[in-house]
């Protein structure tokens, strides 16, 4: 998400960055850059205006020109304005209710709703540590009901049946009395979609919500449709009181155009942006950090914390544990490693969150991506279990072996093989004095240009 925006807005920035002093003019061409650069991300005209008009405004006043470093605090405003456009901080949902609590989801046919639900219902049950039940009322799509029922069972909530035969109000009355029966903490309620704004539509929505009186009504809504999302946003907050949005699809949304649009147009806050096809790909959405990858600054927090989630604790004190005795890391630790990465979302997810990687991911992206893994992945299942645990063995008849059983050439298995010796000596250095810092410095050579830690390019399979 945002690579385009991130890619213009970087290169116009850094022009600006290290002036000694700045002007009108130079300012004045920086931001027609700007406006240029959020123009072409789909960002609504109106949020454009307003944002070149704040930017400018401090810049040319006198909290530019007294600075010592004025290149650096034009960055600081430009930064902080995308925060407030956006909405400043993260708005969580408000539960404190008497149970249940009701989370009402609204908006367009496949704009992903039942998958939200699911994912929504994940996320509370894993991270708040809520009891969750979700119940569809959808009683126009036949496959909407069974689709929510089987994403339930797989993220492991309660279903609450419903049936085409009943009325809607009906589905989330006789849900929310199951609810309490049961000491649910939330009710996540799915509703009907459309694939337009028609009136018949919104005077049912509009009746449920009256019925049912939700804490939470949150509007689900496609990022790839740009500020139409936003528009779409405003048209359903005008008939309903929303409290939120979520943005789906914002993986495949390159432009960025909806997050920087919907909260001016709506007075509506994001809540969660949907990351991802996979039920846990959901994430609470944080203006700062989102501003700070836009900027090509990266997003250190969500990295830190995807990886408390994300990352097997016990796997990884067993390693350590091992690597503390003085046994070597071999070819299995390895692919535990790469496995790890990639319940982080890939290698591409963690650098566009390291500090200075967002803006050159495109450069990077041949060099470095999640095929890669797959098939480094593949030689190893390719191999015996002695051939894992002492490399050292894999001859020249083995080596045709294992390549050949994984589809692969011999050259392939070459370079996974000098990384791992390159990940052992790295490992080495987290278990010696001074252990992080060195490996810090390994890490460094990640960065575009260094290769892999130890000096080595990056394998290109």
């Amino acid at each position: 998400m945002f690579d385009n925006l991130s890619n213009r807005l970087t290169s116009s920035l850094d022009r600006i960055r290290g002036r000694a002093k700045l002007t009108e003019d130079n300012i004045q061409e920086v931001l027609r850059e700007v406006r240029m650069a959020l123009l072409e991300a789909d960002v609504a005209l109106p949020v454009v205006k307003d944002f070149i008009s704040a930017v400018k405004e401090r810049a040319i006043g006198t909290e530019v020109s007294k600075s010592l470093s004025p290149g650096q605090v034009f960055l600081k405003i430009v930064k902080q304005e995308l925060e407030s456009v956006m909405g400043q901080a993260n708005d969580g949902l408000n539960l404190r209710v008497a149970r249940p609590a009701v989370i009402l989801l609204a908006g367009l046919q496949g704009a992903g709703k039942t998958t939200s639900a699911a994912k929504l219902a994940k996320y509370l049950k894993e991270r708040e540590k809520k009891s969750v039940s979700v119940v569809s009322a959808d009683v126009y799509r036949p496959a909407a009901i069974k689709q929510l029922e089987t994403l339930a069972g797989e993220v492991g909530v309660d279903f609450i049946p419903s049936d085409l035969s009943q009325k809607p109000i009906d589905i989330v009355n006789n849900a929310i009395d199951y609810a309490k029966k049961g000491h649910k903490d939330v009710l996540i309620v799915d509703t009907a979609g459309r694939l337009s704004i028609d009136e018949d539509m919104m005077a049912e929505i509009k009746a449920l919500h009256a019925a049912v009186n939700p804490i939470e009504t949150l509007f689900v809504v496609d990022a790839m449709t740009g500020q139409d999302a936003a528009n779409t946003a405003k048209a359903f907050g005008d008939v309903l009181p929303l409290t939120g949005v979520i943005l789906t699809k914002t993986d495949g949304d390159a432009r960025g155009g909806a997050a920087l649009s919907v909260r001016h147009i709506t007075g509506k806050p994001i809540k969660f942006l949907g990351v991802g096809e996979k039920i846990d790909a959901l994430e609470p959405f944080h203006p700062d950090r989102l501003a700070s990858r836009i900027l090509g600054m990266g997003d250190m927090l969500s990295l830190i914390e995807e990886a408390e989630q994300k990352i097997d604790k016990e796997k990884a004190e067993k390693l350590a544990g091992k690597l503390k005795k003085g046994k070597g890391f071999d070819l299995e630790d390895f692919k535990e490693q790469l496995q790890q990465m990639k319940s982080m979302g890939g290698m591409s997810s963690m650098l566009d969150k390291l500090p200075g990687v967002g803006g050159q991911l495109g450069n990077i992206q041949d060099k470095v991506n999640d095929k890669m893994f797959v098939q480094m992945e593949a030689l190893i299942n390719s191999m015996t279990p002695a051939e894992r645990h002492n490399p050292d063995v894999i001859n020249g008849s083995r080596k045709k072996r294992i390549s050949t059983g994984a589809g692969l050439q011999i050259q392939d298995l070459n370079r996974l093989l000098k990384q791992h010796k390159q990940m052992q000596k790295m490992m080495k250095k987290m278990t010696a004095k001074g252990g992080m810092k060195k490996m810090m410095r390994g890490l460094g050579g990640m960065m575009p240009g260094g290769g892999m830690p130890g000096g080595g390019n990056f394998p290109k399979f």
